[in-house]
């Protein structure tokens, strides 16, 4: 006896478009959450090696929270490809340059390291401040709590 791969009906793949606001959320635990609706592993019909998940906003992405002494511990490394190009940023500095990208590469670190991983990685769109300009997708909003016991 064979085995068949599931596969969920073609309508079930409509992808849908969340909002998070990133404001006082802790980092880590913001990204899981995201990544896990990228992946649509909330969704029942999820299947490991197709895209089932839905879209995510991410708005007031400068104000993010980190705990202890990452703000001035955490490094972000990128390399240029040549000798000696290692460049190294503060998660503060990195914060002042580029809001943004501290959210990226936590969740981008939380997919699958294939294509597959780099296609759902296209379906989140981050903005540091509190516009975006994904209106027309009519974003319903994803409830995070990041903080244990509290309610925002």
């Amino acid at each position: 006896m064979t085995t068949k791969t599931y596969l969920p009906p073609q309508a079930s793949l409509e992808h849908e478009w969340y909002i998070v606001d990133a404001t006082d959320k802790r980092l880590g635990r913001l990204a899981a959450e995201i990544a896990m609706v990228l992946r649509g592993k909330r969704k029942a019909e999820y299947t490991p090696h197709l895209d089932t998940g839905d879209f995510v906003i991410v708005i007031n992405a400068e104000k993010i929270a980190v705990t202890g002494k990452k703000r001035s511990q955490k490094l972000y490394r990128r390399h240029s490809g040549r000798p000696g190009g290692m460049k190294t940023e503060t998660f503060a500095k990195l914060q002042q340059r580029l809001p943004e990208r501290i959210l990226e590469h936590a969740v981008k670190g939380m997919l699958p390291k294939n294509s597959l991983g780099r296609q759902l990685f296209t379906k989140l769109k981050v903005y540091a401040g509190p516009t975006h300009p994904h209106e027309a997708q009519k974003p319903k909003e994803l409830k995070v709590n990041t903080i244990p016991g509290a309610e925002n």
